[in-house]
């Protein structure tokens, strides 16, 4: 056979010169005018474990072809499909074809150059590598099979141009094969953003969901039946991860071409080519951040493959959870950093650059995007972190749902809320979508729904992160918090956010008040849950020192005039200009708002002011002070503050906001196999210190918190 060959590389090369071998008259054509010289002047050289030779072959560069061609190979990058196919415009001879070597579906590219009817196409699942001009490293011989475009009966030309290819067979569902190397090749897509080999990607368990989350997206898109080759086999995904790694093992091809494109040859990958047309979420972000790199804003590495896979739980999930407002696939953020590989979702009332700052309000959602970080998010990038996702709120952070925007549900239970008003922060890091996430706390809107999501909620010192460009609700009152899945992750985040103070270690002494747990507003549940706690403490030698309570009985009675006037001069007059921009329960507690005036105001704050030196007298000789975080699990909804179960909801967590000082709310037990958590709060400013205690509780409390939500959220059908 007479095969002309355009695209001499890893693929069209190989192909070429086993045809040679075999006594085929090849001619090679390519652009890489090196490459070409190369083969003239030396031949052209197969190495590798497959086979090592030497074939004289004729190569020439686009402007050299003939004028008429008989049958034409592709081996073009996918990409380059278009401008190939113009090469052969005119210039096929009337009985004459063209079929494609390549990844990717591009038979409609070659069919506007040369009508369907002269296109054939071919699978080809060998991997090969162009080392130098002249050599090529064949790694493997794998599945390659040669079909007409559409199903049917194999052809006379089929059966001849496969027993020409070498290691090639006949098939009657050559698009069942191409669309299964779709599905494969997004695997490969998606382990190439890292430096890990192929058979790391697919076999270690950690990437395991996202690859199988990949090629399900894709197959399903197939119009037709899929093909198994080569250890994938789409009827049973699971099984082909470990046997694809198999196979890739033993090639002695350890990396994607993909890889080597963006991290060797520094080129464009087939990105457009292969993944362009898909549909899906996954496929989006894969391609979004094979994109990235190609621009020089990434490079390959694990902490990539760490996002796409946070991405992936996100979309499966963080939007069941109805808990992700925006996802963003490849983040712009430092190269290293002491946050790298780390994924941070934020509520969406930060300001994150590109995106609209949505508080919980369907109007606010469809308004102008930000032309610039808050300060906290661009502390994240400048960390290295990955600000993937902005989360779901309640509306402005003011205690209730806006009826048009959808409440979080809980992991633990999708029947009941994950609490507010940072509940998306909460719930996301609940289902184990990201180790972290920002929140804002008023009035206890980081502790509450990390209490009823069974994570850790921390609400720092006042101020002690920055809220520029961050929605305020209670400025004297508002801090930006976290919410994570240990104490660890607290402290690695704010670590990067804030300098860390030096910890000492000791045996611990905690502040508690026995009436706190007691209190006849708690569920029988819970209440037995934090005796229980108490119970552990004591066991594992922790001091528990009764202190009188009354200071934070004297602070919590002040909440309501701080937080309500402010409130009000930060939305009245667009309460005034637009009540019909909120929603009915936050427009309620807004226009009960206007009614407190500033000379209640200002009595609240002299008041304050008095108190604080009492409230400090509460941590003198202990390490912090206990209170139960939330007096019952869980409930159906968020109950709107105004009422008498959202002042017993806060009833233990707006006193700190008072007081400017740290509290940190840890799971400690399961009632009606919902969380329970308990608070420790520390004096202003000792927020590294009290974390430090946390962590101690933590160890001697010993929730099972993300590794038991796993079962449950898998039982649920959520992951």
């Amino acid at each position: 056979m007479q095969l002309t060959i355009i695209g001499a590389g890893a693929i069209g090369g190989t192909i070429g010169a086993h045809m040679v071998r075999a006594g085929h008259d090849v001619l090679l054509c390519d652009s890489d005018r090196d490459h070409v010289e190369a083969i003239n002047r030396d031949g052209l050289t197969i190495e590798g474990p497959v086979a090592g030779f030497t074939i004289r072959v004729r190569a020439v560069t686009p402007d050299q072809l003939p004028e008429r061609l008989d049958k034409v190979g592709i081996a073009v990058k996918s990409h380059h499909t278009r401008q190939a196919a113009e090469l052969l415009r005119g210039r096929l001879a009337p009985d004459g074809y063209v079929v494609s070597l390549q990844n990717g579906l591009n038979a409609a590219a070659l069919s506007d150059a040369v009508g369907e009817a002269r296109v054939l196409l071919a699978f080809v699942n060998f991997g090969a590598d162009l080392v130098a001009p002249g050599r090529i490293m064949q790694g493997n011989v794998a599945t390659f099979r040669v079909g007409e475009v559409h199903p049917g009966p194999v052809t006379p030309r089929v059966r001849e141009l496969a027993d020409a290819l070498p290691y090639a067979e006949a098939t009657d569902n050559i698009m069942g094969f191409l669309w299964s190397k779709e599905a494969y090749g997004a695997m490969l897509f998606a382990g190439a953003v890292s430096d890990l080999p192929i058979s790391a990607t697919l076999e270690q368990e950690e990437w395991r969901p996202l690859m199988l989350a990949v090629a399900r997206e894709v197959l399903a898109q197939a119009p037709m039946r899929c093909e198994p080759f080569d250890g994938f086999d789409p009827s049973d995904l699971d099984g082909s991860l470990a046997r694809l790694a198999e196979f890739n093992r033993r090639s002695a091809k350890s990396h994607s071409g993909i890889y080597r494109d963006l991290m060797v040859r520094h080129r464009p990958t087939e990105v457009e080519g292969q993944l362009a047309d898909l549909r899906g979420p996954l496929t989006h972000h894969v391609a979004q951040m094979i994109r990235a790199i190609e621009r020089g804003e990434r490079t390959c590495e694990v902490a990539n493959l760490v996002l796409l896979a946070a991405l992936q739980r996100a979309e499966e999930a963080g939007r069941q959870l109805r808990a992700v407002v925006h996802l963003v696939s490849a983040p712009p953020r430092a190269r290293t950093g002491p946050l790298l590989g780390v994924p941070v979702a934020v509520k969406d009332l930060f300001d994150v650059r590109g995106l609209a700052r949505g508080n919980g309000n369907p109007e606010a959602m469809s308004g102008p995007s930000a032309g610039s970080d808050s300060a906290v998010v661009a502390r994240l990038r400048a960390s290295a972190a990955d600000v993937f996702a902005t989360t779901a709120m309640l509306e402005y952070a003011a205690g209730a749902t806006h009826p048009a925007v959808p409440e979080t549900l809980n992991p633990w239970d999708r029947t009941r809320t994950a609490g507010g008003s940072s509940g998306g922060s909460a719930a996301l890091v609940a289902a184990g979508v990201c180790p972290a996430a920002l929140g804002t706390d008023t009035g206890g809107s980081v502790r509450i729904p990390a209490a009823y999501c069974g994570v850790v909620g921390f609400k720092p010192s006042h101020d002690l992160l920055s809220q520029a460009g961050v929605q305020p609700l209670a400025p004297t009152l508002d801090d930006v918090g976290i919410v994570a899945q240990d104490v660890a992750a607290v402290r690695r985040i704010l670590g990067a956010l804030v300098p860390e103070s030096p910890l000492t270690n000791g045996p611990l002494v905690l502040g508690y008040a026995s009436s706190h747990f007691a209190d006849t507003r708690m569920e029988v549940g819970v209440s037995g849950q934090l005796a229980a706690a108490l119970e552990r403490l004591r066991s594992a030698g922790v001091a528990l020192v009764e202190r009188d309570a009354k200071v934070l009985r004297d602070l919590d009675r002040i909440f309501d005039p701080i937080f309500l006037y402010e409130t009000w001069q930060v939305h009245g007059a667009t309460v005034e200009a637009n009540p019909g921009h909120f929603g009915p329960e936050t427009l309620r507690l807004l226009l009960a708002a206007r009614a407190v005036g500033e000379e209640e105001y200002r009595a609240a704050l002299d008041s304050r002011e008095q108190l604080l030196a009492g409230f400090s007298g509460l941590f003198e000789g202990v390490d912090g002070f206990l209170t139960p975080a939330v007096p019952f699990v869980a409930p159906r909804t968020t109950p709107p503050v105004d009422t008498p179960e959202g002042d017993a909801e806060a009833a233990y967590t707006r006193v700190v906001n008072v007081a400017g000082a740290p509290a940190v709310t840890l799971p400690c037990g399961l009632s009606e196999a919902l969380p329970v958590s308990i608070q420790l709060v520390g004096d202003r400013g000792s927020d590294w210190s009290l974390l430090n205690a946390a962590a101690e509780l933590e160890r001697i409390l010993g929730f099972p918190g993300i590794a038991r939500l796993s079962v449950v959220v898998a039982a649920a059908g959520v992951a």
